[in-house]
């Protein structure tokens, strides 16, 4: 019996997603082509591996078995293709996070050319999805604890802390001040530019410091949510300080003390048979956050959630 890694590559990305049409966008393959996979896998297993209802997908008893061979087999297969290729083969590097604009701190990180490639994931669930399936070989981004567990499949390492600025329109109340407290913010709404199951740091932060928070809606980009900050005099919105803000009237970045929040961007891999690339790819981290002070903390100065302060210790070792 051979099993087809795409067809396990399609099952697993169902049972990850719970819902066909998400998996098939993941894919990048129509949801009826991701179907006829799912079909010819469980003819060939004589089992079936999902069970459909109106709400989605969830894996049977049987799919339930399936998903750590699954993984496994698509493990090895990208094993099989760093054996052959060796270290020659870029390393695949997804990065997330995309509105604190992850890529000024990966391009500031010096590889050797063509060691890296880099792409575009659209949260940590999907990135994560995609190590797992051999898809693509490191991630970056903000590593958190995920309601599932899965993030523990996953070896990280934080490489920068960045302090965030809050970001105002120019009708907002606070508009005119040199620097606030995040306690100032209480009588604000925190903007936030997609649904806050995808924004772990800003929804941790709104808990925290006890504000009010709403998404704009679809994600149509930066411009579009730092327009419509702009336009509405209560929002405010966190973004990293040294990030220049696009050409919005009257917008303004005003710096955040007492404490300073400071956003944890980490690199993410998979435990089980990593690409030969990440422990240079670490070096590198290692030698720019040194010459450009990224981990710097001081309890009695910024704020971090516990898990980001609890991995300090390793990540300046």
């Amino acid at each position: 019996m051979d099993l087809d890694p795409a067809q396990l590559r399609a099952f697993l990305a169902v049972t990850e997603r719970r819902h066909f049409g998400r998996a098939a966008e993941e894919l990048a393959i129509t949801q009826q082509a991701l179907s006829k996979r799912i079909a010819r896998l469980e003819e060939v297993l004589g089992e079936r591996l999902l069970d459909r209802d109106g709400r989605g997908a969830r894996p049977t008893a049987a799919g339930e078995r399936l998903i750590e061979p699954a993984r496994a087999v698509l493990a090895a297969c990208a094993a099989a293709v760093t054996a052959v290729r060796g270290a020659a083969r870029p390393l695949r590097l997804d990065v997330w996070g995309h509105l604190f604009a992850p890529l000024r701190t990966v391009g500031a990180v010096a590889v050797e050319p063509g060691a890296v490639e880099i792409g575009h994931g659209r949260d940590l669930p999907s990135v994560l999805a995609a190590l797992l399936r051999g898809e693509i070989d490191a991630g970056f981004g903000r590593h958190h604890a995920l309601p599932d567990g899965r993030h523990r499949e996953l070896a990280h390492r934080l490489v920068r802390l960045e302090p965030v600025d809050v970001v105002v329109g120019p009708d907002h109340p606070l508009a005119g001040a040199t620097e606030l407290r995040p306690c100032d913010l209480r009588t604000s709404q925190l903007l936030l530019p997609t649904a806050p199951a995808r924004l772990e740091f800003l929804r941790r932060f709104a808990e925290r410091f006890e504000l009010t928070s709403s998404a704009v809606g679809s994600n149509l980009g930066a411009e579009h949510f730092l327009a419509r900050l702009a336009a509405t005099p209560t929002a405010v919105t966190l973004l990293p300080a040294d990030l220049p803000l696009p050409d919005a009237p009257g917008l303004r970045g005003i710096p955040l003390v007492e404490p300073t929040p400071l956003y944890a961007w980490s690199l993410v891999w998979p435990k089980r048979a990593p690409h030969p690339g990440i422990p240079a790819l670490l070096r590198a981290f290692t030698e720019a956050g040194r010459r450009r002070r990224w981990l710097e903390y001081h309890p009695e100065r910024d704020w971090l959630p516990e898990a980001e302060a609890a991995q300090l210790g390793e990540a300046v070792r």
